[in-house]
């Protein structure tokens, strides 16, 4: 862990969302690190310890794990953990472009089959970091 004592980060599931697990548990690491929830150096659970949470198999957990090492994401170290690693990903401003439009097309596409609006989402959005502080 880094400097200050945090809770343990906890994944949670949602079976009814269509997204498959192994995506959900990538895009919550990623999340917790776009929130500061998760920061460089703090450890995750064993791929063992999140099957057992969820009630998921442990090879679902595992390639989570993998897709985010293979990112620059996290830090394997046998015998010791899975720790979010310390370098910052670089990315040039086209795979920027191309991330970001992905996201913003799963993320309207997800709301669409809730029932919002793109006028929703942005109204919601705009407010978004006045919230957050």
């Amino acid at each position: 862990m880094t400097g200050t004592a945090r809770a343990p980060f906890r994944f949670r599931l949602d079976a009814a969302s269509g997204v498959p697990v192994y995506r959900q548990i990538i895009d919550q690491v990623q999340g917790g690190l776009a929130s500061g929830a998760l920061a460089s150096g703090d450890q995750l659970p064993t791929v063992r310890q999140v099957a057992v949470d969820l009630a998921i198999n442990p090879n679902t957990v595992l390639r989570a794990y993998r897709e985010l090492e293979i990112r620059g994401v996290l830090d394997t170290q046998q015998g010791t953990g899975t720790f979010v690693a310390n370098r910052k990903v670089a990315q040039d401003e086209t795979e920027r472009t191309r991330v970001l439009d992905q996201l913003v097309n799963d993320f309207v596409a997800r709301a669409g089959a809730g029932g919002f609006t793109v006028r929703e989402l942005v109204e919601r959005l705009s407010g978004f970091d006045d919230r957050r502080k």
